[in-house]
């Protein structure tokens, strides 16, 4: 049975708990204790004789050398048993980078035959064995070779989760000093091939928050925690430490199944008796009791979240504006989002009792001037806010898109603002306002701030404005962070093209790991009536790591942005100041072409354009430090925003 499901969540989005076994020759009796007995959802088993090595089946002369040493048939269960509740675990003593070179070419063949077998079993994963030292060339080549050729098996690299800080943290008998190196090895000698998954083995000790932190970015697909790693309370039932429960509900909330492994340990006897009809428990059936007990206490995701579940992690091309059409889908998605606007109609409001005051409420008649009206939805929020406020508007709605334009005309007859608001069908750039302005509102904002033209927009906009004229937003700076996120690398990959990999997405950043605070790129504010202004910019960052979260690698940059809408009114993305509930934005994702590991010694040196053309605005971004990476997107040759 799945763990449960937690409130708000699909049923599909249950989560699977599974327990590591020794080998067995009766795999159904193996299914029928674990999972039909112990209620775990799937066994992790190994598929071969530990026994068996091929160069003593070649030494005993047996002319039956080709024969697979696996127990019994694959008749034995149904392949929906076998894909559903076996998960492959390729023989521990394997050693493909040994000394010995009979241990080696026994492992290399041996390797090879297991997972032949899981496929032809058609499981969905299979388990290999963690590197035995700290060179892992000629396992990761082998590795590779296997993967190259490979269905729809996933290949789980098994890694023990330490991080020594030279203090109490333990590190392996091998002198491990930090698995993620050992990982990250691997998956590089292995191209990042994207059916090479990491499976963590949770120890007793945990490294720090930092460290931790990083995995959340990788392909991790399993998490086998050892019975020696749980407590016991004072009921003598099993239970995790703080720090343990959280990174568990860390892991559900990145979808990594859960694996129980080890012998029924500390003083749990009283957990294992025989339960009321008389049947004996499964041994660590109370350590599944527990892993579910922390799955359905997990708080439930908020509304918004769930809406957005689909968009997880999922690369979309940032939407283009200036240069093409909305449809009525799009406009409404975005004013579903009722935080922004009440942002808006604050900053307003704001602005019309500073421009016009108490004892003048009742003369003057504020002009304000809508560019990019849409469907009227700031239209909607300026007047709310001249109601709020007791002042007198009138407004102009300009808007380019001839589709909008009808539901803007639809939307003042209907509320009876014939008197108040003049519909303008035509590109803010191009129109002759009959007067000017006393306050500028638009939505020109995209997920990096400027790379929805509003600059540009804005610019040629602002003829219209006053002198003293107010510009809502005032301001707004973009941001980046580096971050780890395999998940988005890899599919950016499969496309096999450079111009994917200089491409900038709108992605609901979920599985990655941001690896230092943001800082800011690039800052544009308005009106800006400078006789020299330009909107191309240039930007050096410096990047560190924390002290104690090890090495990483970067995939790529998050970015966000934070706008001043209005004198103390805010509104934005970057996660330290983000506006709450606000859901019109996802961050926006810069890729590396050459992922670049990097160190908490050394800081990350990167560097961003902003470039303009006579058609056209373009990035460009490039890593200096501390490895160079190429240029991305040249001449706006893979990307850009047309003007």
């Amino acid at each position: 049975m799945p763990l449960g499901e937690r409130g708000g969540w699909e049923s599909s989005e249950s989560m699977y708990c599974g327990v590591e076994t020794d080998f067995s020759d009766d795999v159904p009796s193996l299914l029928s204790f674990h999972i039909s007995t112990g209620g775990f959802d799937y066994v992790l088993a190994p598929l071969m004789n530990p026994s068996y090595r091929p160069s003593l089946v070649e030494a005993n002369g047996s002319s039956d050398t080709q024969a697979l040493p696996v127990s019994g048939s694959d008749l034995v269960l149904a392949p929906s048993q076998w894909s559903s509740h076996v998960v492959g675990k390729v023989s521990s003593w394997i050693d493909l980078d040994s000394e010995d070179e009979v241990l080696r070419m026994d492992s290399e063949t041996t390797l090879k035959q297991e997972i032949a077998w899981a496929t032809h079993l058609s499981l969905q994963a299979c388990l290999l064995p963690t590197p035995k030292g700290t060179s892992c060339a000629n396992y990761a080549r082998c590795v590779n070779q296997i993967l190259q050729g490979l269905g729809n098996l996933q290949l789980w690299l098994r890694v023990p989760l330490v991080k020594s800080d030279g203090d109490s943290m333990d590190a392996t008998s091998e002198g491990l000093n930090d698995s993620w190196e050992l990982w990250n090895s691997f998956r590089l000698l292995c191209e990042h091939d994207s059916k090479l998954s990491v499976a963590l083995d949770v120890m007793s000790n945990l490294p720090s928050e930092s460290s931790l932190g990083r995995w959340m970015g990788e392909s991790v697909r399993a998490a086998i925690i050892s019975t020696d790693s749980f407590l016991t309370n004072a009921r003598g039932y099993p239970c995790l430490s703080k720090r343990h429960q959280k990174l568990i509900a860390g892991f559900f909330d990145h979808a990594v199944q859960v694996v129980v492994s080890g012998k029924l340990v500390h003083n749990l006897q009283r957990a294992s008796d025989s339960n009321a009809e008389g049947t004996q428990r499964h041994p660590l059936r109370s350590y599944l009791d527990y892993v579910a007990y922390l799955f359905q206490k997990m708080e439930p995701l908020p509304e918004q979240e769930r809406i957005e579940l689909g968009y997880r992690d999922f690369l979309q091309a940032p939407l283009q504006p200036l240069m093409d059409n909305l449809e009525a889908q799009t406009y409404e998605t975005f004013e579903r989002d009722s935080i922004k606007y009440i942002q808006y109609q604050r900053a307003v409001a704001k602005a019309l009792v500073d421009r016009v005051p108490d004892e003048k409420a009742s003369e003057l008649t504020t002009v304000l001037m809508v560019v990019g009206a849409g469907r009227g939805p700031l239209v909607r929020a300026s007047l709310q806010a001249a109601e709020e406020t007791d002042r007198k508007l009138k407004v102009y709605a300009v808007e380019k898109n001839p589709n909008a334009v009808v539901t803007l005309h639809n939307l003042v007859k209907m509320e009876g603002w014939e008197d108040m608001v003049t519909i303008i069908s035509c590109d803010m750039r191009f129109w002759t306002a009959p007067e000017k302005a006393d306050i500028l509102v638009s939505e020109l904002l995209g997920s990096f701030g400027d790379n929805e033209l509003s600059p540009e927009c804005l610019d040629g906009a602002q003829r219209f404005l006053k002198p003293d004229g107010i510009s809502i937003p005032s301001s707004y700076t973009s941001f980046i962070q580096p971050v780890t996120a395999s998940k988005l690398y890899n599919d950016v990959k499969a496309h096999k093209d450079l111009a994917h990999f200089e491409t900038p997405y709108v992605v609901k950043l979920h599985s990655v790991a941001r690896l230092a605070p943001s800082q800011p790129v690039f800052t544009f504010a308005h009106p800006n009536f400078s006789t020299k202004a330009n909107n191309q910019r240039y930007k050096k960052l410096r990047f560190n790591l924390p002290s104690d979260a090890g090495s990483a690698l970067v995939h790529g940059f998050a970015g966000y942005f934070d706008s001043v809408l209005y004198k103390d009114v805010h509104l934005g993305i970057e996660p330290t100041t983000e506006t709450p509930n606000m859901f019109s934005w996802f961050p926006i994702f810069f890729p590396l072409r050459k992922p670049v590991e990097v160190h908490p010694n050394f800081p990350l040196e990167v560097h961003f354009w902003r470039c303009c053309g006579s058609t056209k605005v373009w990035y460009e971004w490039s890593v200096s430090s501390p490895a160079l990476s190429p240029m991305h997107n040249t001449n706006g040759r893979s990307y850009w925003v047309g003007l």
